[in-house]
């Protein structure tokens, strides 16, 4: 999404009109190579060296890399075999989800000190909308350079800034001020880099179309058939026609934003929609009772997960990609929500037992929706049918989703897990207190479930595990704290 080099010398300041309130103050906010940032300062045996973290085996993806694996043309979301061949002296790390997880509680206790309004959207980056605190802390880029240097004093990480008057532009601009890694070498970012409303449309138009919000590969290709390759030339296009092209809600959409419109707020402490894992395989497993051994792990960690978050959920879905990288969904709401994990796995079993596995399952996980406080209101809906995942793909692997495959599983099959759920949810109360409180003094493996139960012991599944695909094979145990070693690549 950042503008290429001659895109930034090409914006011109005072070209462009204000089309919109003025008096905002939004910074986004962007941690340069988190997981990979946190890694490196954490062993400092890796500074100046690739580094590439994510799923090290042959289906796994990146997730971060420093700029110096980045020279080499590696970037997130790229398959790790492809990163393995494009830099084969890269140190792999699987990961380890939990220290992201503790730095990225520090870096919004450092940016809620400057405003409430703070919206998380991922680990790593969030919108704050600082207009109420300009008369206290100074301009909007005094304040991204106060965060900045905070950031590196307290965590001893870096981050970009970006300023401006909408969320959107704001995320533009601070991919502008971020390092950039190119086979020459590493050039440092400005840092900080305000984009002020009179100068929107000079910085915004020689970008291309895939920098707005909302065009993939399939919509660009679609814009690129009528001849439009930047933002400018797609805001030169009249809305209705747009509209008439690709849909009113899309059309809109982006006609907005080549104009540089964007009113949305930042909306702070947003409620998650759903819990769940998914794992990708090293290799395609048919066995049904292996795959019922994963998913009482996944039921386990996202049980855990959702009573800690105090909440229950009235839906449970289990997700299969299949070895020919189909893909389908089971769904099944219950009549009144559930916590206490054996309720959720005797639902999520019947799910997996509904579904024909004689194709191999690649990838399987487990979602819990519908959330509600704990004992709250009922539904009476039953959802019985396939459904297709609008997710996408987050694995990275390709290949398309089955929204159809085939009749949803026996309506009374369903119907009787969905008793056994109520009953267990009833009977297992107290006991599901019991764990919880005992892991929490003690350690997930402390107590759990038979089936998590290995020769090394209990083996919990801990959040962010195989989230970027499987380990290589010979890679090292994971050790106690979570961390996963990573050679070399290729010698």
């Amino acid at each position: 999404m950042s503008p290429s080099e001659t895109e930034r010398t090409s914006w011109t300041p005072g070209v462009g009109p204000p089309t919109g309130p003025v008096d905002r103050v939004i910074l986004h906010v962007d941690m340069d190579s988190f997981f990979a940032s946190v890694e490196v300062r954490d062993d400092p045996s890796l500074a100046g060296r690739p580094v590439i973290v994510g799923g090290s085996g042959g289906r796994g993806v990146v997730a971060a890399c420093t700029y110096e694996a980045r020279m080499f043309g590696v970037h997130s979301a790229m398959p790790s075999s492809v990163a393995r061949r494009l830099c084969p002296d890269a140190v792999f790390l699987d990961g380890r989800f939990h220290r992201y997880v503790e730095e990225s509680r520090r870096l919004h206790d450092i940016l809620r000190s400057y405003t409430p309004l703070v919206e998380g959207i991922s680990l790593d980056e969030a919108f704050l909308d600082v207009s109420g605190a300009v008369h206290i802390f100074g301009s909007g880029p005094t304040m991204g350079h106060a965060i900045r240097s905070r950031v590196h004093d307290e965590m001893l990480l870096e981050c970009s800034v970006g300023v401006g008057r909408s969320k959107f532009i704001a995320k533009l601009a601070s991919k502008a001020a971020k390092p950039r890694a190119s086979r020459s070498g590493i050039e440092p970012g400005p840092g900080v880099v305000e984009v002020v409303a009179e100068d929107e449309l000079a910085f915004l138009h020689p970008m291309p179309v895939r920098a707005l919000w909302g065009i993939g590969p399939a919509t660009e290709k679609r814009l690129l058939a009528l001849g439009v390759t930047t933002v400018g030339e797609l805001a030169a296009v009249p809305p209705d026609s747009m509209e008439r092209y690709l849909g009113m809600a899309a059309g809109r959409h982006l006609s907005d934003l080549s104009r540089a419109i964007d009113d949305r707020p930042v909306v702070p402490d947003q409620e998650a929609k759903s819990i769940g894992h998914e794992e990708t395989f090293s290799s395609d497993i048919w066995d049904p009772d292996e795959l019922r051994r994963r998913l009482q792990r996944m039921v386990d960690a996202s049980g855990t997960a959702l009573r800690r978050a105090g909440r229950a959920a009235r839906t449970i879905t289990v997700k299969l990609r299949f070895g020919d990288f189909t893909q389908i969904t089971r769904s099944h709401t219950l009549d009144g929500p559930v916590d206490a994990t054996p309720a959720i796995a005797a639902v999520a079993t019947a799910l997996l037992d509904s579904v024909d596995l004689a194709r191999g399952i690649r990838l399987l996980g487990v979602s819990l929706s519908g959330l509600v406080e704990p004992g709250g209101s009922t539904q009476l809906r039953l959802d019985l049918g396939p459904a297709g995942d609008p997710a996408g793909d987050p694995a990275g692997e390709g290949g398309p989703a089955d929204a159809s495959a085939g009749a949803g599983p026996a309506s009374g099959v369903l119907q009787g897990a969905g008793r056994e759920a109520e009953r267990l949810q009833e009977s297992w109360g107290s006991v599901t207190d019991a764990v919880d409180a005992i892991r929490a003094r003690y350690g997930g493996e402390a107590v759990g479930p038979a089936s998590l139960v290995t020769p090394d012991g209990i083996r919990v599944r801990r959040r962010g595990e195989a989230q970027w695909g499987p380990s290589r094979p010979d890679s090292p145990a994971t050790s106690d704290d979570g961390r996963a070693g990573g050679g070399g690549g290729g010698g």
